[in-house]
């Protein structure tokens, strides 16, 4: 017979593994667990267990299906002896919605039996965007599950700084390295007849080719494709972009590839190189809503943007120059597993697309720099980039991400 506890409540655990599920009737959660030390704080950000990074020691994520919901599965035998308890969390998909109207359930179910052994169902849900549900912990040689239902408004990732992880940009150390070269707009006008970027062939005694870099399209005849180092000047008949625009960034699964999931952050940098906020899938809004994720994409399936950065360029601070679009995988899959990964700058008001870039190889690491948007006295220069890194998480990406501004 299953347990009905209420938020405090606590009561033995005897299975040698359970599953923790959370559902609501017509809702999606994300269900996640943080394996925390007598401390109160993760050891590192590998003890957070979801959807990007399933797998941990005594732990593991169970992606939800039409059938049956988000779930974690634990063996406390398996648990390191460093965890003093897993916490286990639920959040809203999309993650911006909250739990006003929505009444989440909470189970644990034996594994061996498939007995429904507890139940819990948090009350007085408003405002939160994530709750932590569940506390399992250690009272000695035993192991026990308490009822917890704290709301959190600033979802997943406010669960997540609570209990260490670093989810917001580290404090930025001085630096020495010098800030992005402004290169002057040409001085000749018009655009390849293709509008796509070329660089032209060396004289005799011309020296070695300057940058692709160097010749620079507007906008002025539409739609701009990219290859690798080539650049676009976002203004349009002599006037600089300043409103929204939305990165969109896709990808597919190579061949023989059921999925593949690889999340889109947006690095923002200010004339030193120095880190000034990061967009990504634990923060998506940041710089007082001038950079904003759509959220998560766990597949890439289907057709069109996986994952879309919408940034209000009239709403940056003066003080960010640069902007580095990234895709990473924080499970570790390789670029060799993808294929048609691309990034488009379109127009949030109309919709329509102006820069295009393709990614054309593919590589054995696990983050890529797409483009990067650079502040100049003639306005924002997007430059499309096509460059390896091995990162499975945005701060992997911040080093390199700097040195190709």
């Amino acid at each position: 017979m299953s347990i009905s506890m209420t938020a405090g409540a606590n009561t033995p655990l005897t299975s040698p593994e359970f599953r923790i599920e959370v559902s609501a009737s017509g809702r999606r959660l994300d269900v996640s667990a943080l394996l925390i030390t007598a401390a109160g704080k993760v050891r590192s950000d590998a003890d957070l267990i979801f959807f990007n990074a399933p797998i941990g020691p005594g732990v593991r994520h169970v992606p939800g299906t039409a059938s049956s919901p988000d779930a974690v599965v634990i063996a406390p035998a398996s648990l390191p002896t460093s965890i003093d308890k897993v916490v286990i969390t639920a959040s809203l998909d999309p993650p911006t919605t909250t739990f006003t109207g929505v009444n989440p359930v909470a189970e644990l179910i034996d594994i061996a039996s498939g007995d429904r052994q507890v139940a819990f169902t948090p009350v007085n849900l408003s405002a939160e965007t994530a709750l932590v549900v569940f506390e399992v912990y250690r009272r000695g040689s035993d192991w026990k599950v308490r009822a917890v239902g704290q709301g959190y408004a600033n979802g997943l990732a406010g669960i997540a700084t609570d209990f260490g992880i670093t989810v917001d940009d580290e404090p930025a150390a001085p630096s020495p390295v010098v800030p992005p070269t402004v290169v002057p707009s040409p001085a000749t006008a018009g655009t390849p007849p293709t509008h796509t970027p070329t660089q032209p062939p060396p004289t005799a005694h011309a020296g070695p080719p300057a940058p692709a870099a160097d010749y620079r399209p507007n906008l002025d005849k539409g739609r701009v494709v990219l290859r690798k180092q080539q650049s676009v000047l976002l203004t349009k008949f002599g006037k600089p972009l300043q409103h929204k625009v939305q990165m969109g960034l896709g990808w597919d699964p190579a061949p023989g590839r059921a999925r593949i999931d690889l999340d889109a952050s947006c690095i923002a940098f200010d004339a030193a190189r120095k880190v000034v906020a990061t967009c990504w899938f634990l923060k998506l809004s940041t710089l007082d809503g001038a950079v904003a994720h759509s959220g998560d994409n766990l597949t890439g399936a289907g057709e069109g943007d996986d994952e879309i950065i919408t940034v209000d360029l009239g709403r940056l601070p003066r003080e960010v120059v640069g902007l580095v679009f990234t895709v990473n995988s924080f499970s570790g899959q390789k670029f060799t597993d993808v294929q048609r990964a691309f990034c488009r700058l379109v127009d949030a008001g109309t919709r329509e697309e102006m820069v295009r870039f393709e990614l054309s190889d593919s590589n054995p690491s696990t983050g890529v720099l797409m483009c990067k948007m650079v502040r100049e006295p003639s306005g924002w220069v997007m430059t499309a980039l096509g460059q390896y890194a091995d990162g499975k998480t945005v701060r992997k990406m911040k080093k390199p991400a700097a040195a190709a501004l």
